[in-house]
């Protein structure tokens, strides 16, 4: 990706947001903006403070600010070493300058939040990780390849790397969005909008070990695992997509376990256009919750069977492998997956059906939990760093997914994902409005006592536009385990997002 904007693209930016929008009198509205994007992945070793070698290895969504600053969530995990387990979600800021047509300088800043395999050798603190890095990229094409000096540290803990090199690889891609005052008017887009997925779906199963199957204490594994977690897609084609797929462990006797994996897929028309079936192949990495994933990486195959219904939303079942070929865990798996769709492949303007504009936000979040309780009685206030996504069904109606961990307390390692609805307001005074949001997910992690890890939190929110496309929320609410009483403690949240409208096709 190029911060450095083409010369109609960069103008573009320069100007203010309603001049590309469309009048209230006209038939439909047009993107608003017009920014470059990118996935950018990187690859950094350290020593860890037990004498083992270890590496981190991230992905990461960046969108430019302007000609020269971008922004964007990710996720950092263990990727390298008997480490697997280790993860932190947060936002990198990034400043790039061009070098020359082809090459460009990168200072960029991680802040993010988690850890994991705690131990009294390898100490994560509160779970607050920084992550500076200066490199040089050489772009061919929408790829780029950097290599640069990086550091990777817990300021609460003892995990501290030196400085060293890492390397980088990115994609460059496009952000279009409409100006979130278009929000429930007609539109049309000759790309896709936003961030560029088609579907986004909620996913619910099980796992079974096979007998190889031992944990990190070298005991056999054999109690299934429950499992919650959600997935983006894009299609390529009918029936041909990629995605990113995020889950935890809900249930067995594994709070704390995480993956995140890269997945392909295709599936064919089964009879009818709308019954499908077909399979898929993922890789990523995963750990925590005592399976032994040795250093993290996880691969995952599996048939499935889709139905896509005549009111939108999909019904899809997967059944199929997962393996950790450099731990001790492998599993038959079985899940249930309900998708919403998001946008779609666009076709010619001539022939586009068009859609509704709908708002979507992307932020993060400081959530501060009073009296979390931990597995050995004790009670402490623990601060959580999250990254949010809130994307509207109708004017009234929104599904939201968050992601975190303990970054201030006694929590490292603790990490949480949860996935629900929300109720909102119409716009009421200076565009303010108040909202409701009920969800479910996973957690686990840091010594916090989940039960198995199913959890949930319901909050009251109430919401306030800073800027053309900044949002400040607050809210309160409760946050609880799904299965028995051990935990329930209220949670105060305070969140900063960056609101765009997409076309709901």
């Amino acid at each position: 990706m190029r911060f450095r904007i083409t010369a109609l693209a960069a103008l573009a930016a320069l100007l203010p947001a309603t001049t590309w929008a469309t009048p209230d009198d006209a038939p439909f509205a047009r993107v608003d903006t017009l920014r470059p994007a990118a996935i950018e992945s990187n690859w950094t070793r350290m020593k860890m403070p037990d004498g083992g070698r270890a590496a981190f290895a991230s992905i990461s969504y960046m969108m430019a600010l302007d000609d020269d600053w971008g922004f964007g969530p990710g996720v950092y995990g263990a990727a390298k070493g008997n480490y697997g387990g280790i993860f932190t979600v947060g936002f990198t800021g990034q400043r790039r300058w061009r070098v020359n047509s082809n090459t460009h300088l990168a200072a960029s800043l991680y802040v993010g939040a988690g850890g994991g395999l705690s131990s009294e050798q390898l100490r994560f603190g509160g779970g607050l990780m920084l992550r500076p890095e200066l490199s040089l990229r050489t772009e061919v094409g929408a790829w780029y390849t950097g290599v640069g000096l990086s550091q990777i540290r817990f300021p609460s803990g003892n995990v501290k790397s030196g400085v060293g090199l890492s390397l980088t690889l990115g994609r460059a891609m496009g952000f279009a969005s409409f100006s979130p005052d278009d929000a429930g008017r007609p539109g049309h887009a000759s790309q896709r909008t936003g961030l560029q997925f088609d579907e986004i779906s909620l996913t619910g199963g099980y796992e079974s070990p096979r007998s190889v199957s031992v944990d990190r204490n070298g005991v056999k594994r054999t109690q299934r695992v429950g499992k919650a977690g959600g997935e983006l897609r894009q299609y390529i084609a009918e029936g041909s997509w990629w995605g990113i797929e995020a889950a935890g462990a809900a249930q067995g006797g594994a709070d704390g376990y995480m993956e995140v994996l890269g997945q392909i897929g295709e599936d064919w028309a089964l009879g009818s256009p709308r019954l499908r079936v077909g399979g898929f192949v993922g890789a990523g990495l995963a750990g925590g919750g005592n399976l032994n994933t040795g250093s993290g990486l996880l691969l995952r195959a599996a048939p499935s069977l889709r139905w896509i219904t005549p009111w939108g939303p999909s019904l899809r079942l997967d059944a199929g492998l997962t393996h950790a070929p450099r731990g001790s865990y492998s599993a038959r798996f079985v899940r249930a997956v309900i998708s919403m769709p998001l946008d779609s492949t666009p076709v010619l303007l001539a022939d586009d059906r068009g859609g509704i504009v709908r708002v979507q936000q992307l932020g993060t979040s400081v959530i501060y939990v009073p009296h979390m309780r931990f597995k050995d009685g004790r009670r402490e206030a623990v601060t959580h760093l999250a990254v949010n996504m809130s994307r509207e069904l109708t004017a009234n109606i929104y599904g939201t997914a968050q992601a975190g961990s303990a970054a201030a307390g006694h929590a490292g390692a603790y990490s949480f994902g949860l996935i629900g609805l929300g109720l909102q307001s119409a716009p009421l005074w200076s565009g303010m409005r108040v909202g409701a949001e009920w969800l479910v997910g996973a957690a686990g992690g840091g010594g916090v006592q989940v039960g198995g890890g199913a959890v949930t939190q319901a909050e009251l929110w109430a919401l306030w536009p800073v800027a053309e496309r900044l949002r400040l929320r607050t809210g309160i609410g409760e946050f609880r385990t799904m299965r028995g009483s051990s935990q329930s403690t209220p949670v105060v949240h305070l969140g900063l997002n960056y609101a765009f409208g997409t076309l709901q096709r």
